[in-house]
Order: structure tokens, then sequence, then C-alpha cells
């Protein structure tokens, strides 16, 4: 009793008869580290400030549109360029010659230097497949700017920059995954210069999950290569903090209408070198005497009516803007991840595994893997870094068929559900007993701590979240003097509590066994 009464008179006291009520933290609230066209709001800079967005009418608000990569396309004259022609197909182009005398020409397509980005396409993978709200740290700005060159120093720092992006998440309490989609663009050299730093800074936070894609594949390497650089250089440490997928996706993102003459960069060569067709330099021409007449003054509808007219007289041109759409298509799978663990938890729960779940917007993997080539990729029986494949079924469609953490050999933390529930569980409770610190650390508030608790748990087992016929058998609390505590803890001012769960696993194998059996009528 705080108050000593003085005067003669009837007072009333209130006392709270029931525990702190406990809520769930966010489990599906990614963050996207990397490079935007702009970042500024009401003209204030948003670059190396985490922004949350719910959508992304709000990111082209803040952050603006795409990257437009430039590609090359260069004759294959040279023996090194004949040789890529050959061992990557999707990349090179017949034209026939003028002269039909001679062979075909053969033109290599590819993607220009520094001008690899996948931050915007990743966003509309994430919102494709279920994404919600999310933040967008921008780590620079590429408007106006012919070439983006991807540095890791704009993710883990350098004397110049010598706060990093991990540094400003510290102070951000919602992000509960993380993402660096541009930083697979540097390949092999994104694993232990980024990818092990997305780890430790998961591991320091206790509440965050990374998600990482392998460099992509190409057509002249093989599967155990790409698989084998990724565990090597990925280090061992804070492995159940993490996710890896593979391989990447062919989506259906970027649209025809995206790609135009403004993405080729033919060098040396012009146009018309390589649309033979005779309507095609008939409207190249028209195109060269109209631009350059002074009493034509909409040159961009003058435009737009020259590209649509080549796209209609020249298979050529359709072919070369074709295979350019199919390499901004051939993206990494993470974004499309990061928007399937949000559909999961909000339809299903963070304790249901994000697997067995349809990729939206995806022709096919950009790699067809058997179940046989699958076995060394979900079990590493060396170092456990377990690599989660995304397979094309007939008849199905483009699956996720894996969840497991890059600590697979570990019974604790092999399941990527187990391991973010068990994040949700803790940062739940941390905050809902925050309010007891200072508290009188006695009976009273023990078994206050320990009812609010209880009823948490309580709730999540009756959701599905814990194993166990009863709740006595899907978790415990204990906390007191005698059990978790000694007189000379409390005198420390410590209040230990011990909390036991029983986490959902996903039933990964299912083995069924037939046998027959003798006639018995």
């Amino acid at each position: 009793m705080a108050t000593a009464y003085m005067t003669p008179g009837v007072y009333i006291e209130e006392q709270n008869a029931f525990p702190n009520s406990e809520v769930a933290v966010e489990t599906a609230v990614p963050v996207f580290i990397g490079y935007t066209e702009k970042a500024e709001l009401n003209h204030n800079s948003l670059v190396n400030k985490p922004t949350k967005i719910v959508s992304f009418a709000e990111y082209l608000e803040r952050f603006g549109g795409a990257f437009r990569p430039k590609f090359t396309v260069t004759q294959a004259t040279t023996p090194d360029l004949q040789q890529k022609a050959q061992d990557m197909p999707g990349n090179a182009i017949s034209v026939p010659n003028a002269d039909p005398t001679k062979p075909d020409d053969v033109w290599y397509i590819d993607i220009a230097q520094d001008n690899t980005l996948y931050l915007f396409n990743s966003i509309r993978l994430f919102y494709a497949n279920g994404g919600g709200p999310c933040y967008i740290l921008s780590v620079g700005t590429y408007k106006g700017k012919a070439t983006m060159p991807v540095s890791p120093a704009d993710f883990i720092g350098s004397a110049d920059k010598p706060v990093t992006p991990f540094d400003l998440l510290k102070k951000e309490q919602a992000p509960t995954m993380v993402l660096v989609p541009d930083a697979i663009a540097l390949g092999k050299d994104a694993y232990n210069q980024i990818y092990t730093k997305v780890l430790e800074h998961c591991s320091e936070m206790q509440s965050r999950f990374g998600i990482f894609d392998l460099a992509r594949q190409l057509p002249t390497e093989q599967t155990d290569d790409v698989v084998t650089e990724f565990r090597t250089d990925i280090g061992v440490n804070s492995l159940n903090y993490g996710a890896a997928y593979y391989p990447w996706l062919n989506s259906a993102i970027v649209q025809a209408d995206e790609v135009d003459l403004d993405n080729l960069d033919f060098g040396s060569a012009s146009l018309e070198t390589i649309l033979t067709e005779p309507a095609a330099k008939t409207v190249i021409d028209k195109y060269t005497k109209d631009s350059a007449d002074p009493t034509i003054t909409q040159k961009d509808k003058l435009k737009d009516s020259y590209l649509q007219a080549l796209k209609a007289v020249s298979p050529t041109y359709v072919a070369i803007l074709g295979k350019v759409r199919i390499r901004m298509n051939e993206l990494p799978p993470s974004g499309a991840m990061a928007g399937i663990y949000s559909m999961v938890d909000n339809s299903r729960g963070v304790w249901k595994a994000p697997a067995n779940v349809s990729v939206s917007s995806v022709v096919s993997p950009s790699v067809n893997i058997s179940s046989e080539g699958q076995q060394n990729l979900n079990v590493d029986v060396i170092a456990g870094k377990s690599i989660n494949v995304i397979r094309s079924f007939p008849g199905i469609g483009t699956m996720v068929w894996g969840a497991r953490t890059l600590d697979g050999n570990s019974q604790d933390w092999r399941y990527i559900n187990v391991r973010r529930t068990l994040i949700m569980i803790e940062q739940s409770i941390k905050l809902a007993t925050q309010a007891y610190v200072f508290e009188p650390n006695d009976a009273n508030t023990w078994i206050t701590v320990k009812s609010m608790i209880d009823n948490f748990l309580v709730n999540l087992w009756k959701q599905g979240a814990l194993a166990g016929a009863a709740p006595e058998q899907a978790f415990s609390v204990a906390v007191g003097l005698g059990s978790t505590m000694t007189a000379n803890d409390i005198l420390d001012g410590k209040m230990l509590i011990t909390v036991k769960v029983a986490i959902v696993r996903p039933a990964e194998f299912i083995v069924i066994t037939f046998q027959q059996q003798m006639q018995q009528s």
C-alpha cells in the first residue's frame, strides 16, 4: 500500500487481476538492400535510410523504376565469340547474309559490363508471390547513369564508408528477413564478402533471417561447381540464420514493351548491318530522313512509330529483343522466396515450412534439377550446408522443393520454419517481459510473468505452432527460487526464466510401405 491514509473516509484502490497480454511479433517483414533509381520523399533523401513501404506503387513513388541495362550485339567473327555462340546458343542469333551465296551471320548478344542490377525486379517478384510490408534500404541511385557497378563497399563499408547498411538496420526493430539481391551480380565474390556479413548481422540481432542466392549458372558450367563455390566461401559461422535457393528463375516479370532499341549497343556496327530485311532498311532510311527534318517536332512520337514499324517488318529485330527480354527475365530467386515466406506466414503461420508452394510469375527454373540431382544439394554430409532447390513438375508447375537452413546437419536448426518460429517466440517474450524490468524480484512477479508466457504459448499451441496432444506436452515455463534461480542470483538482480518448446517440424520424407498379405477368405 503506497498511500498513508491520514483522513477518515472511504478510499478505492484498483488492482490488476490479469497478467499483461503477449502479442506475437511480425515475422514477414523483409528488408531489401541494394540500388534504386532514386531515393527521396518530399525532396528528402532516403539513401542509407531504411524506409518502410506497403505496396509496389509506394516503391515506385519513393524509389523509382527499373535500371535500363545495355546489351552488346557483336558479330561472332573471332574464335572466342564463335565458341561462346556455340556454348550459349540462347545468346546467339543467326541473320541471313545480304549475299545469299554466303552463310548466315551469327551475332552474339551479351549484357554490358556494370549493367546488372536485380533489386527492382526482385521487388516485383516479391509482390507477385504474396509480399506485403517491407523495408527498402537504398545504398545508391542510378538515375541518369549509363552504368552502375556493384561495389562491395556499399554493403560492407570501407574507409570512406565507415557506416554500413547493417549498422543502420540495428536501429530498426521491425525487419525479420534480410535480402541483398544486387550483391549476386558480383558472382562468387558475394559469398564471403556480403553473405557472411548478413549471417553475422542476423545472428547478432537474433531477430532476422537471411535469404541467399547462388551465382547464375552458365550453360558451360556444372551444378556441382556452382554449389561447391558457395559452400566453400560461405564459411561456417551462424549458418542457422540463413537459407540458400537454387537455381535462378525464368520469370515473366519483364514485359515485351519494356525492351526496345535503347537496350541495344551495337558498338562499331549499325542497325542496318544486322537488319538485312529490305522492309527494315526502308523503315530505317525513312526514320533517318524524318528525324533530321526540322519541321517534325514530335520526335518522341516519331521514334515510337519507328520502333513499332521495325517490330512489324523485321523478324530479326523482334528476335533480338526477345533474346534480351529472356535474359532480363532470368532473375535470382530470393525476391520470390521472400514473397512466399510472407504469404505462408500470413495464411498458415511462420511454423509452416515455406515449401511445396508454387512460384508465381515464373515460367520455369533456369536449370532443371532431378530428384537424384537434388540429393547432394538438400543433404550436405560434410558441412550440412543445404541448398533448397526450386523444381519444375509436369502438370503442377514450378515448386519450392526444400525447407532447410544452411545448418542442415543440425537437429536443432535444420528447418527454416523451426528457426523462424523460435525467433518469433523469443522476440515476442522478450518484448513482453521488458515491462517487468526493475519490478520486485519476488514470487508475485514470477507468477505474473509465468502466467503471461503460459497464456502466449497456449495460444500458439492452439494455432498448431507447437507439437503435443496437450499444452503440458508442447511447452514448459519455469521461473523461481530453487527452480531457475539461487538466492545469489536474486541478489545480483537476475530473474532467470527457462522456456522449453516443442516446435512442429515438417514431414520432409514420407515413406509408404506396401506389402502383400495372404488371402483370408
